[in-house]
């Protein structure tokens, strides 16, 4: 359902009770707030869905599903259709503009900084760290040790933790936050180096950064200086030739096999092959002459033949296992891409 900024429906639309619109609201307000599909349950047990239109940052309505009854049984299988709804909107949102997809990005991106710095927190406080420059030698080995493997995540959870202690530390000591951070670049440049990857691409926006840092002020600012720094670095090591284009498919598909069932995006799966997502998307088209959507999809349906060949599974267990919602949905993606129903191809499996 498209709705206005008041939450009332466009033309032609239903009118809804007031505890409707703001629940229509408020979802869209949340779904502005953390970049991604924002989901709700009322008191009652209906849920409502929601992505917000978007003209650069301002909102101007929202796309909406609400009134979704989770009463039936099968609230894991309502769950994981509604989840894989949301991606579905998303995607189509973002494909015909009508939401900000890289606004949308960066509110994750702040988010998924908050949520670590969270956690970041939670384990500092059994460190027992006296100084700053004991946190910051104590943390080094393993941030180096994580660089030189090619582990965004564990060298995210790392740069969080060194950055939320020397907050707690030194919040009225800006020039050290912004001396160690530099430190970190250069040490973590040294071990992307030592890794294999070009120095001149590591090291060539180095000082174009350095000069960014100057200017900038606040936690947050300097957080996001350094975060972004680190996904150039790793980039670095992932573009060298000891990470060939082959092996980060192979991490991609693997990564896909494990969560076939679940609502996947491009932006997720590349970062489990690390690598950025337009990158992945390219990568993925130079490859296979698909964009990922399209690559994804063909994935989904290759596991579904081999299963229905080999296997006594029901045809919705099949579906949700592949990752298709519903087998209404899973029958039309099948029968577009194969010119049968799942049924019909298990019977008679075609040889291709």
């Amino acid at each position: 359902m498209l709705v206005e900024p008041d939450g009332k429906p466009g033309t032609g639309g239903r009118r809804a009770c007031p505890n409707r619109l703001a629940a229509r609201l408020e979802a869209i307000a949340e779904a502005v707030r953390w970049g991604e599909p924002c989901v709700m349950m009322d008191a009652a047990g209906s849920v409502t869905w929601a992505l917000p239109l978007m003209c650069n940052a301002r909102v101007l309505g929202g796309l909406v599903v609400d009134g979704v009854s989770m009463d039936g049984g099968d609230a894991r299988g309502i769950a994981r259709r509604i989840r894989a709804g949301c991606a579905e909107l998303l995607r189509l949102a973002v494909e015909f503009n009508l939401t900000n997809g890289d606004y949308l990005a960066a509110r994750r991106a702040a988010a998924n900084r908050e949520r670590e710095r969270a956690e970041a927190i939670h384990l500092l406080k059994g460190g027992n760290y006296d100084e700053v420059r004991d946190l910051y030698l104590r943390e080094e080995p393993g941030l180096l040790a994580a660089i030189k493997r090619g582990e965004r995540r564990a060298a995210r959870e790392i740069i969080n933790r060194v950055l939320v202690g020397i907050y707690q530390m030194a919040r009225s000591r800006p020039n050290l936050l912004k001396s160690l951070a530099l430190e970190l670049v250069v040490m973590m440049s040294r071990a992307a180096v030592e890794s294999g990857a070009d120095p001149a691409v590591v090291l060539g926006g180095n000082f174009d950064s350095a000069t960014a840092l100057a200017g900038l002020s606040g936690e947050e600012e300097v957080s996001g200086w350094l975060c972004g720094m680190l996904e150039r670095v790793m980039d670095a090591i992932h573009a060298h030739k000891r990470f060939p284009n082959a092996v980060l498919l192979v991490r991609a598909v693997a990564y896909m096999e494990e969560h076939l069932g679940d609502a996947l995006d491009r932006d997720t799966v590349a970062r489990a092959a690390g690598l950025s997502g337009s990158h992945f998307s390219h990568l993925i088209r130079e490859r296979t002459g698909r964009t990922f959507t399209e690559w994804m999809v063909r994935y989904r349906v290759d596991h579904a033949k081999t299963l229905l060949r080999r296997t006594d599974k029901s045809l919705i267990h099949i579906a949700l296992e592949c990752g298709f919602g519903d087998q209404s949905y899973f029958n039309r993606v099948f029968k577009r891409h194969t010119g049968a129903t799942p049924r019909a191809y298990r019977e008679h499996p075609m040889q291709e």
